[in-house]
């Protein structure tokens, strides 16, 4: 299919000194990294069809094709950037979303985490072990994600109790303050909303996907 055919999708590329992350503008949680740019969008273009199967839970499909990313933003990369987290905000997130945006946004959030809840439910306690996640098994790699969510939340400024990962109904009940504060967030806050909202779907959806890969024996 020639380039000018296929779906041009927005990027923002963060380039640290060990690692870059690509992460799609326009759909929260599909963000993959590697050792430069150029594998980073490699990455990015492999999780296509993972990514799909969390739009779809949206009702946001991906349009039809194989994508062609356009790096819209290049950002520099700090120490969170190494370490493996895509930390510094694009400058088109300073901006507010509207009202459409914002609920599509957040509903591609939910998919993430509705996505989160059903690779959990079919996973083994004892997931495989090996370099990708060190030792956290399922429950742990839940609790973990809660706690980073909370962390998260600090900075739109949500000040929550992690809840209990085995209790679903504090975890609806702590989502949807985080929610809330998506919806109305402080003055003055550390985040925009725009890239809570992506760093948020990115933590969630990126230990699924480890979930995933470590259940198979």
């Amino acid at each position: 299919m020639p380039n000018e055919a296929r779906t041009r999708l927005r990027v923002y590329v963060e380039v640290g000194g060990k690692r870059t992350f690509a992460s799609a503008a326009d759909w929260p949680g599909w963000c993959r990294s590697g050792k430069d740019e150029h594998a980073a969008l490699e990455a990015l273009a492999a999780y296509t069809q993972r990514y799909a199967a969390v739009a779809k839970l949206a009702r946001a499909p991906l349009p039809a094709g194989a994508p062609a990313f356009d790096v819209v933003e290049r950002l520099a990369g700090n120490a969170t950037t190494d370490y493996g987290a895509p930390g510094i905000p694009a400058r088109h997130e300073s901006k507010p979303l509207t009202a459409p945006q914002e609920q599509r946004m957040r509903g591609l959030l939910e998919a993430c985490w509705r996505y989160l809840d059903q690779v959990v439910a079919k996973a083994p306690p004892d997931l495989r072990k090996g370099p990708r996640g060190g030792g956290r098994d399922r429950d742990n790699m839940f609790d973990h994600v809660l706690g980073a969510e909370m962390e998260y939340a600090k900075r739109i400024g949500i000040r929550l109790k992690q809840p209990d990962g085995r209790d679903s109904a504090a975890v609806r009940a702590f989502r949807k303050a985080i929610l809330v504060g998506i919806d109305n967030p402080a003055q003055g806050t550390r985040w925009p909303v725009p890239y809570a909202i992506r760093r948020t779907a990115w933590h969630a959806l990126d230990h699924a996907w480890e979930i995933e890969d470590r259940s198979t024996p």
